[in-house]
């Protein structure tokens, strides 16, 4: 076969990859902000009985047709306020970069981060119908942090099972999430190898004004605030 043949396919695969990886993100982020209300109001409970509980009800939100999709975005961006640990989500994701910033300008990109993260997911949420998520192990990962594993499933198709595990932290009685990794690629590295790249090159300014324009666009196609 031909170099550049081969070149293709190879082409072809790494694009495929991509997709299904960045699909499944998709998926993770949608269901891990809507399953975090329970998780966010657990006592200190065991980390698989709390993503299960509310992995469960996140998937009876999104294949609730009934109710508006302006309605249930709203719902999902009163509920990540209390889910997740947004400026831990925030620091990991700038690296070292977070270290060379004011308070002003943490504060701003956390902010932004937030509001950039939650409006990438929330046009999704009519795409994710007919998963099914298969709990699997838990494990420590050190005092207060546990790894819950699970597989989403999609009924009917061939593709192997994607690895859908949640990270989270124990913070006195509560547990939040503070990353998700699709077949073990974590969502924050990936935005971190994005985010360094820029500050590299152009610094600081230009990440946020970047940032803060792509939100703006995504904000309007939403509609809803």
């Amino acid at each position: 076969m031909k170099a550049e043949n081969l070149d293709n396919i190879t082409r072809v695969r790494v694009v495929r990859m991509r997709t299904r990886v960045w699909n499944a993100m998709m998926m993770a982020v949608a269901v891990a902000l809507l399953a975090g209300t329970m998780a966010s109001r657990a006592f200190a409970d065991e980390p698989m009985g709390v993503v299960k509980g509310t992995v469960n009800q996140a998937l009876d939100v999104l294949r609730d047709r009934q109710a508006p999709l302006a309605q249930r975005q709203e719902q999902l961006r009163q509920i990540v306020s209390a889910s997740f640990d947004f400026k831990e989500m925030a620091r990991s994701a700038l690296g070292y970069h977070w270290r060379q910033l004011s308070p002003a300008q943490q504060d701003e990109f956390t902010k932004t981060f937030v509001a950039f993260i939650e409006d990438s997911y929330l046009g999704k949420l009519n795409e994710f119908t007919n998963q099914q998520v298969d709990f699997t192990t838990t494990k420590s990962l050190g005092q207060g942090y546990a790894q819950v594993n699970t597989n989403i499933v999609k009924p009917g198709s061939s593709e192997d099972p994607t690895k859908l595990n949640f990270l989270l932290e124990q913070e006195g009685s509560t547990w939040k999430i503070y990353d998700v990794t699709v077949d073990a690629i974590s969502i924050i590295a990936n935005y971190r190898n994005q985010f360094n790249r820029v500050m590299n090159n152009k610094g600081y300014d230009t990440l946020i004004s970047d940032l803060k324009s792509k939100q703006a666009a995504l904000e309007a196609s939403l509609g809803t605030r």
